[in-house]
């Protein structure tokens, strides 16, 4: 018994050690550096004759080591000129990728897929992606220009073609279980590095470019490859955060690539990013808004576009957002109606708390018929026609003209009775309004652009002329929407007595003379549905009166909506007038609505289950272009390392400071903010531009500049009297 019992003590002794052995010789085999696969079989071979034990437990427990394929690992190194050296010193004498090397690469992969030349490639991919790193010590990261540009050009465009096929996936589309069950597959233990390494280098290397074009290119090539995000989430986060913050600062193209980027995302991955897209695109949104001037107003009113576009993927989840931010600015605005303070009733006078009602008003015109987002109408006027009652003086009537442009852009929309008749006509009772103008001409007011006026603009002609062509209009469009209803004579008898009352009381000649025009469309409209009125018999609650005049509301023909029509276009030849430049998206605008290639328009009409349409790059063409010297950051001391061909130094020097705005400025990605208390800026626009007409309607800038606005104070100069004389003089708007 004794002795049987040494036997198992020793022989789990041995055991123990055995097992020490079998970890020292598995960490050992990955680590090595085996030249070829026939110098790894041999030491397989020679192990299982010298511990055949230790043999079958690997089989029993890790074939994948064991199970290998040769001709591929010939394969990868045949085809990589990197690898084909005998020792590790003639490895370390190789420091440049010429073109030969990437011409055979792609040439390998075109036509046959080797695997070993895709290996290469993404490689060099990588070091492209890090060769402006001051910290890069890659013996490889040394390459000219062109080299940069056709490595990055290829792999951008057929990268994704290259993934697809290797994993044998469809060409284009997909979803996010299309992936999951991927990655239960050999082929994606074997080849997933090489995805993972391709997003977070492009990823890299988007963090480093400054350039509007070649952003927009690499995000819209890195579109198509969006889909195996799904495996890598804390890269998909990433992308999101970086994109995001691409679209509401870049210009030209990028705002709309990006966001046909976050639409593919949402669709293909859906719960995975619908969430924090929804939440960061507001943000965003809201960031990009808080400051608006004449340069910014059609920019802002495009990321609000966007953010309407990219919730109709999901609009049960958009609700659920829109609730909870919609519910948010109802909380700013009952502790300004509660406290009555200045600082609580600025956060609802500023620029983003109008902005934000502005977006959802949009929403709500975009979806407000949808059983989703119709909930969402009530509680939306209702928190306007607050602010509108928050500070009703004379200084913030632009503000208030705004509020209820909303309140009858969501009572068409949702065909609702919304009473923005008082608040009208409560701006006529103002004594401001009725004092003759003893400021002057004063200087043309563009209504949309100014949330608050000071006193003495008030008391000028352009001003008060503004105001009350503003007041008629707003007044016909609400009466117009509801010209068509039998109970119109009810409906317009309060505000036709309040607008009479004016003519008697206003000593200005040309608003009596508005006024009476617009009375005499309102009686005139009056009489157009009494006579149709007198030929019903059913009572006003019956259903069938909600089809009393259907067919003339169709055509437009009452007298209201002739009326309505004239002034719309005087509004807007005003408006044209007033407006010096046009800028859809971003700064350069022009840009993108003359240089967009077929390609992005292609990309605006993607279906939402067929995104990844076949999108070819012309590399010679496009590509070439793309991807230029000047793209790393300002950073001259980066580029050292990287040779440039004499012909490229010709056309830079032709070209000199061609780029260097661009780079100047590093792209950085900030934690969004969503509420503060800015001081407001002075300009806004109402009106809403659809995103698939976005490139019919860009402007041309003038000589490719924008006039800038004098500032408000003059500079004072020495010695110069009459300077200083205008300084004061000058009446600035606050």
């Amino acid at each position: 018994m004794g002795s049987n019992k040494k036997d198992k003590k020793v022989r789990k002794k041995k055991g123990s050690k055995k097992d020490e052995e079998m970890e020292d010789v598995a960490e050992e085999v990955p680590v090595k550096a085996v030249e070829n696969a026939k110098e790894h079989k041999s030491q397989l071979q020679r192990l299982s004759e010298k511990d055949p034990e230790f043999f079958n437990f690997l089989k029993e427990h890790d074939k994948e080591l064991l199970d290998f394929d040769e001709e591929e690992e010939d394969e990868d190194r045949q085809d990589d000129p990197m690898d084909q050296s005998d020792g590790l010193a003639k490895k370390e004498e190789i420091k440049t990728i010429t073109s030969e090397m990437v011409d055979t690469w792609i040439k390998a992969i075109q036509k046959e897929r080797k695997i070993g030349a895709i290996r290469s490639i993404m490689r060099a991919f990588r070091h492209a992606c890090h060769c402006g790193d001051e910290d890069n010590e890659s013996k490889l990261s040394s390459m000219s220009f062109p080299v940069f540009n056709k490595i990055l050009s290829f792999v951008l465009s057929e990268a994704d073609g290259i993934f697809r096929t290797i994993f044998k996936l469809p060409l284009s589309g997909g979803k996010k279980e299309m992936i999951l069950e991927l990655m239960n597959t050999r082929a994606w233990k074997n080849y997933s590095h090489l995805v993972k390494g391709y997003l977070s280098n492009a990823l890299h290397v988007l963090n480093q470019m400054t350039d509007t074009d070649m952003i927009a290119f690499t995000v819209r090539r890195l579109k198509f490859s969006s889909l195996f995000l799904a495996a890598f989430p804390s890269i998909l986060r990433k992308y999101i955060k970086v994109v995001l913050h691409f679209w509401g600062t870049g210009g030209g193209a990028l705002p709309i690539v990006s966001l046909l980027f976050l639409r593919d995302i949402c669709i293909r991955l859906g719960s995975d990013c619908i969430d924090e897209c929804f939440k960061g695109i507001y943000k965003a949104y809201v960031l990009n808004c808080r400051f608006v001037n004449a340069t910014k107003l059609q920019h802002v009113q495009f990321l609000a576009n966007c953010v309407n576009e990219l919730f109709r993927v999901d609009l049960p989840s958009a609700y659920q957002h829109a609730f909870g931010f919609i519910r948010q600015l109802a909380m700013y605005l009952q502790d300004a109606l509660t406290t009555k303070r200045k600082d609580t009733s600025r956060r609802v006078y500023d620029w983003k708390y109008m902005n934000c009602l502005q977006l959802w008003t949009g929403a709500i015109c975009a979806y407000g018929t949808e059983a989703d987002f119709k909930p969402l109408a009530y509680p939306l006027t209702q928190i306007i026609s607050g602010a509108v009652r928050l500070l009703p003086t004379a200084r913030n009537i632009p503000l208030r003209l705004r509020c209820i442009r909303m309140l009858n852009q969501i009572a068409s929309a949702t065909n609702t009775f919304i009473p923005v008749a008082v608040l009208l006509t409560d701006m006529l009772d103002m004594k401001e309004l009725h004092k003759p103008p003893s400021g002057g001409v004063g200087n043309a007011v563009d209504l949309r652009t100014i949330l608050k006026v000071n006193k003495a603009t008030i008391k000028t002609r352009s001003f008060q002329e503004a105001i009350v062509f503003s007041i008629i209009e707003e007044l016909a469009e609400h009466l117009a929407q509801w010209s068509y209803s039998p109970a119109f004579f009810e409906l317009s008898f309060v505000p036709a007595v309040r607008l009479r009352n004016f003519c008697k009381s206003t000593k200005v000649d040309r608003f009596r003379r508005e006024m009476r025009q617009f009375i005499r469309e309102i009686e005139a409209n009056c009489e157009f549905t009494n006579k149709k009125r007198m030929l019903i018999t059913h009572l006003p609650n019956d259903p069938a009166s909600s089809s009393f005049m259907e067919d003339e509301k169709k055509k437009g023909i009452s007298p209201l909506s002739k009326y309505v029509a004239t002034l719309r276009q005087k509004a807007q030849q005003r408006n044209d007038a007033l407006v010096e430049s046009s800028i859809i998206v971003g700064e350069k605008g022009s840009i993108f609505g003359k240089k967009r290639s077929k390609r992005d328009d292609d990309d605006d009409d993607d279906s939402d289950d067929d995104v990844d349409d076949d999108d070819d790059v012309d590399l010679g063409v496009e590509g070439a272009d793309v991807f230029s010297s000047e793209w790393l950051p300002s950073g001259d001391h980066k580029t050292k390392n990287l040779e440039e061909d004499k012909k490229e130094k010709k056309g830079k020097k032709q070209k000199k400071g061609v780029g260097k705005n661009a780079a100047g400025d590093e792209d950085v990605v900030e934690d969004f903010v969503l509420s503060s208390d800015e001081e407001e800026s002075m300009s806004d626009d109402d009106d809403v531009t659809e995103i698939e007409d976005v490139k019919k309607q860009v402007a041309p800038l003038k000589n490719g500049k924008q006039k800038q606005k004098p500032s408000g104070k003059a500079s004072k100069r020495k010695g110069n009297f009459r300077n200083k004389n205008r300084s004061k003089k000058r009446k600035t708007v606050t």
